[in-house]
């Protein structure tokens, strides 16, 4: 049975793979500055992730990814790769805040609300950044980038001081969207389905007199 505390990581885990969708890499390395410095304690098996080492390895994935979001023609390439990039991602942040639980409801619910979660996320992300790009012709994609990079910082941050805030936030956002998502395809269909079908009109064929 799950207790409170439980909830707690498993939230702190849903909030944290949210802010995998804007950046794969930023999450983790926020994570390992809050162990690091000792404002969080991770289990044993992922103790790693407060070394030096690992901190240097991710702030320089980090950098990394924040700056090939800058770059033109590399910007949708790593949205390409980051979409299933994201959901490791988010399923591994979220069995790892959740490893004191049994080790298949575990990873259980680190494929369906983490994954799930950063899946969503980036395809959202996604699917703003095209309609950025057809709009602006590319112009805006360094600010939405911006956007990007301050929503994982701060969802990361806001994960790890206030779980409980942050999870519950992000699951009534991720509902809000399925919701709405649900009402664009039903409206989409019935729109489909009420558009006449034009016949081709046949001309009268005159008799000669």
């Amino acid at each position: 049975m799950m207790n409170w505390e439980t909830l707690v990581d498993l939230l702190l885990g849903i909030g944290l793979s949210a802010a995998t969708g804007f950046r794969v890499f930023v999450p983790f390395f926020v994570l390992s500055v809050a162990a690091v410095l000792g404002h969080i304690d991770l289990p044993t098996n992922f103790d790693w992730i407060e070394t030096n080492q690992a901190l240097i390895v991710l702030a320089a994935a980090s950098l990394l990814e924040v700056i090939g979001y800058y770059i033109p023609w590399l910007d949708h390439l790593l949205d390409t790769i980051a979409t299933p990039a994201a959901v490791i991602a988010g399923t591994l942040v979220t069995a790892l805040a959740t490893s004191g639980l049994n080790p298949l409801l575990q990873w259980t619910l680190a494929i369906i609300a983490g994954g799930g979660t950063a899946g969503l996320t980036k395809g959202m992300n996604n699917i703003l950044r095209l309609i950025s790009t057809s709009i602006s012709v590319g112009l805006t994609n360094p600010i939405f980038a911006t956007i990007e990079l301050v929503l994982a910082i701060g969802l990361a941050v806001l994960a790890i001081t206030l779980p409980v805030a942050t999870g519950v936030l992000v699951i009534v956002l991720v509902l809000t969207l399925l919701r709405r998502a649900r009402q664009f395809l039903a409206a989409a269909r019935s729109n489909l389905a009420q558009t006449p079908t034009q016949t081709p009109t046949q001309t009268p064929t005159q008799t000669p007199t």
